[in-house]
């Protein structure tokens, strides 16, 4: 039986907690590869480890998971418009691409440089196996693609399902075994 500190320890997943530090070192898998199918398609949803992110396909196809809210007022980027090779806020129209640079402010005279300064937390992302899979941990630490049987063989003999389930990670893992 663990004691309430330790199963604090084990199942916090946050920046910052050793359990969430732990996890942020390999790939994660996060969504479908056909929940994004399309470029310029609407914005989804993703908390990952405690973070409340936002996965969108842009228009070269490139997929990108950044912070959910824009740096400029904190507006949900969930409601933001998919165009022209970046997500842009509704609120006042700053836009950004998949690795969470700042490409446009409406709201700033041409010559100003003020958008080079501004990034919101992006994450890598690789599509395998239809499957979309996210790197959290140090930048240049990606560790290899997870090499699963599964990931190996022809789309028409592979079944991907999804599932939710409100539980941590150890309460998920002990039910399955």
């Amino acid at each position: 039986m663990l004691t309430s500190q330790e199963n604090e320890r084990l199942t916090r997943v946050g920046r910052g907690t050793p359990t969430g530090e732990l996890m942020r070192r390999f790939w994660l898998p996060f969504l479908l590869e056909s929940d994004l199918h399309e470029a310029d398609g609407p914005p989804v949803r993703v908390t990952l480890l405690g973070e409340r992110l936002v996965a969108f396909r842009d228009s070269s196809g490139r997929i990108g998971l950044i912070d959910r809210n824009c740096a400029h007022r904190c507006a949900d980027l969930f409601f933001g418009r998919n165009e022209e090779g970046g997500l842009r806020c509704t609120y006042h129209g700053w836009k950004y691409d998949v690795d969470g640079k700042c490409l446009d402010m409406p709201t700033e005279d041409a010559e100003s440089s003020y958008k080079e300064n501004i990034r919101l937390t992006a994450y890598p992302v690789r599509e395998r196996a239809g499957v979309l899979w996210a790197y959290m941990g140090p930048k240049g630490q990606e560790p290899e693609m997870p090499e699963f049987e599964w990931a190996r063989v022809p789309n028409n003999f592979r079944f991907i399902s999804w599932n939710f389930q409100q539980n941590n990670f150890v309460q998920a893992i002990d039910g399955g075994i």
